[in-house]
């Protein structure tokens, strides 16, 4: 019985290790990164909200003006930006508020996917300026959303929800709203 290798049989074990090199160390490079700690960054302009919270199990109430309670999970899968004013709501307040109303618009045929919620007591002129055509206007009755709310006048503040309830990023005083605008196009397709 002959042992001995043929050199077209040395060439195909060749060909065949180097393709077995090739699929497997993008896999040991990605195992290595991944133990070191190192993770990819996208470039997002909302901070993550590092410890989970879920509104539905929370069990954080929105009173509605009709009195109905804000449902977090929604009949179909939609996601939901909450808005919460400081005091004295005024023409900054507005503007901004305005501003995430338009970039609901231009989720286009996605804008479906988005619903706006309105925390808190709305501007004395909400009824003439038309927030009322593109928000639904609540009330946090246990007080579970304080924490996100902005304690300076003619101020808002934005939480993105998942369409389970969970809370994905913040959007603090003085956010970009453009930055949200991207960061709602990226989410939601």
């Amino acid at each position: 019985m002959n042992t001995s290798t043929t050199p077209n049989q040395r060439t195909s074990r060749l060909k065949f290790l180097l393709v077995v090199c090739i699929f497997a160390l993008p896999i040991i490079g990605a195992a290595l990164l991944n133990f070191s700690g190192w993770q990819p960054s996208g470039k997002a302009y909302g901070e993550p909200i590092l410890t989970q919270r879920n509104f539905e199990q929370e069990h954080v109430q929105i009173r509605l003006a009709d009195g109905r309670l804000w449902a977090w999970r929604d009949t179909s899968p939609r996601m939901t930006l909450i808005a919460m004013a400081g005091s004295d709501c005024a023409a900054h307040c507005m503007d901004t508020l305005t501003k995430l109303a338009a970039a609901r618009i231009t989720l286009n045929n996605n804008m479906s996917r988005l619903r706006l919620l309105y925390v808190g007591d709305p501007p004395a002129d909400a009824a003439t300026n038309g927030m009322q055509t593109y928000w639904t206007i609540g009330a946090d009755t246990n007080n579970r959303l304080a924490a996100f709310r902005p304690t300076a006048p003619d101020s808002v503040s934005a939480v993105l929800v998942e369409s389970d309830g969970t809370a994905l990023a913040r959007y603090p005083v003085g956010f970009d709203p453009s930055g949200l605008r991207k960061d709602l196009q990226k989410v939601i397709r």
